[in-house]
């Protein structure tokens, strides 16, 4: 059971992350430590209540659930970029669920936000070609 309160509206990722159950907590925190030594530049925030990173816009989000946790890396075509890798995890259009007994990699995860920085670079660099 969740010790979060889903009405409840979270100031930051370490409230978010403290309202958690320990193993989510631990997951959690691993996958924002990766996220950000993989992107450095990347501001945490918290969006639609869940810990976010923006770089260019939204690059990431992650959140907890009753039994499993997600990693929502955006970006439309994700997923199928990462197909192969993901077959042993249940995903959605944007979602990559884990649980305490099956994670996602650190590689994967770092491999993930790379392409979604070179994604959000790309859509900014053409933003900027479109004000000159």
């Amino acid at each position: 059971m969740l010790k979060s309160n889903p009405k409840l509206l979270y100031k930051n990722i370490d409230a978010y992350l403290e309202a958690q159950p320990a193993w989510m907590q631990e997951a959690l925190q691993r996958l924002r430590k990766v996220i950000i030594e993989t992107a450095p530049k990347a501001e945490e925030h918290i969006s639609y209540n869940m810990p976010t990173f923006k770089y260019y816009g939204a690059l990431v989000y992650f959140a907890a659930f009753k039994n499993h946790c997600s990693f929502f890396p955006g970006g439309g075509n994700i997923m199928e970029i990462f197909k192969e890798e993901l077959k042993d995890f249940i995903t959605s259009k944007g979602t990559i669920q884990f649980t305490q007994e099956k994670q996602i990699p650190k590689k994967l995860i770092q491999r993930i936000v790379k392409e979604r920085i070179k994604q959000n670079e790309e859509r900014q660099a053409l933003k900027n070609k479109k004000t000159k």
